[in-house]
C-alpha cells in the first residue's frame, strides 16, 4: 500500500497509459483486494446487477486488443479523438495511440459488466445502470492506485462489443459491457493532480 491520504488518491489517480509497467505480472491476491472494495460502491439500481471479467490470459488479451485497436482506428478515421491543436491534447492522442499498440502487453484487461442492455431505454433507465456499473469501477481505480497499479477508463472497444462478448464467454444479449480497463503496476507511483479549469467555468448555482 502507498502511504497517502483518500484526498491524494483522489485527486492523483489518473488514466494510465503509458506509464503502465508491461513486465511485471500483477497478483491475483492484489487484484481480489481492489475488486472487494468494488463491491462496496454504491448501486444507482435495487441490485448492483454488475460483474467483472478479469482477463490474464496472453490469448484473450491479445484478441481483445485486436478488437481494440479495430475500434480506435475506427474512431480515429471518423473524427473522433482529440486533435493535437494543444500540447496537452498531442499528449493524450499520443499516450492513446500508444496503448492501442501495446495493449496486448498489459498484464490484466478488466471487463466491468452490468446485467440488461440499454439500446432504446429511456434516459433515466440508463442513468440508474450507469450510475451502478461506474462508482464500483472508480472504487476499484481508486483501490488499485493505492496499491500501485494504474488504470484507464477506454471504451472503444464497444464498437466491436458482440466480438469481445464471444472472446470471453459473455452472454451478449444479457450482460452489457461498460469498459475495458488495462491494469498494471505503474513506472513510478509519483502522479498529480491533472490542470482543470477554474470552478466557475464549470459550476451553476441555483441555475445554469
Amino acid at each position: 500500500m502507498l502511504p497517502m491520504t483518500a484526498e491524494e488518491a483522489l485527486t492523483t489517480t489518473r488514466a494510465v497509459r503509458k506509464r503502465l509497467d508491461l513486465t511485471r505480472p500483477v497478483e491475483r491476491t492484489v487484484l481480489e483486494e481492489c475488486l472487494a472494495i468494488a463491491q462496496q460502491a454504491p448501486t444507482g439500481r435495487n441490485r448492483q446487477g454488475w460483474s467483472f471479467v478479469v482477463v490474464t490470459d496472453p490469448a484473450k488479451r491479445l484478441a481483445l486488443a485486436e478488437i481494440y485497436r479495430k475500434g480506435w482506428d475506427a474512431y480515429r478515421n471518423r473524427g473522433g479523438a482529440p486533435t493535437a491543436h494543444s500540447a496537452e491534447l498531442g499528449r493524450i492522442l499520443d499516450s492513446a495511440d500508444y496503448l492501442a499498440e501495446h495493449l496486448h502487453e498489459v498484464p490484466v484487461h478488466l471487463i466491468p459488466c452490468i446485467r440488461g442492455r440499454m439500446e432504446g431505454q429511456p434516459i433515466v433507465a440508463q442513468a440508474g445502470t450507469w450510475g451502478s456499473i461506474l462508482p464500483a469501477v472508480w472504487s476499484f481505480m481508486l483501490a488499485a492506485r493505492t496499491r500501485g497499479l494504474g488504470t484507464a477508463w477506454t471504451t472503444v472497444h464497444l464498437s466491436y462489443e458482440q466480438e469481445a462478448a464471444e472472446v470471453l464467454g459473455i452472454p451478449y444479449q444479457e450482460v452489457m459491457q461498460a469498459a475495458l480497463v488495462p491494469v498494471a503496476y505503474t513506472l513510478g507511483t509519483d502522479f498529480k493532480p491533472g490542470s482543470r479549469t477554474g470552478l466557475d467555468e464549470v459550476v451553476h448555482w441555483d441555475q445554469w
